[in-house]
């Protein structure tokens, strides 16, 4: 255990977040995705929901300032509709990253991007359509005293 780290980030995916580059992108998928077969990196979270882990990695991944920085699904795969765990997406969203827009991607553009991504973590999520995709930016250094 750390100090001040959300004790469900643990060492693989601590790891991975420190890893991850500027403008590199970790993926959060639902239990119904197929990540295994998809990731090029692969964090297994099974167990916990999705809301538990981007809760958790937004305290702690910055977020690209330059480009879309939260992207999601949309309900059957359609940005224009929404259900309830989009809802709850935007709003933990908004919450934990103020400012930054959610944007909703459609199936044909969302799911090449996740195979892309850095790394895939495959929650526990048993909700349909609930794949988040987060963009890292930059730390910049502290002002000079």
């Amino acid at each position: 255990m750390l100090i001040g780290l959300p004790p469900i980030l643990g060492p693989e995916l601590l790891f991975t977040l420190r890893a991850m580059g500027h403008g590199d992108e970790i993926a959060l998928v639902d239990g119904n995705y197929p990540a295994q077969e998809h990731a090029r990196r692969l964090v297994r979270a099974d167990g916990h929901s999705l809301f538990a882990l981007l809760d958790a990695i937004l305290r702690v991944l910055p977020l690209d300032e330059g480009a879309p920085a939260i992207l999601r699904a949309g309900f059957e795969n359609d940005p224009a509709r929404r259900g309830a765990i989009h809802d709850r997406i935007d709003a933990l969203c908004a919450q934990r990253a103020p400012g930054v827009a959610v944007m909703p991607l459609p199936g044909t553009q969302l799911y090449p991007r996740i195979r892309a991504a850095h790394t895939i973590v495959a929650t526990g999520e048993t909700e349909l359509f609930a794949n988040v995709i987060l963009r890292k930016g930059v730390v910049r250094p502290a002002p000079a005293r």
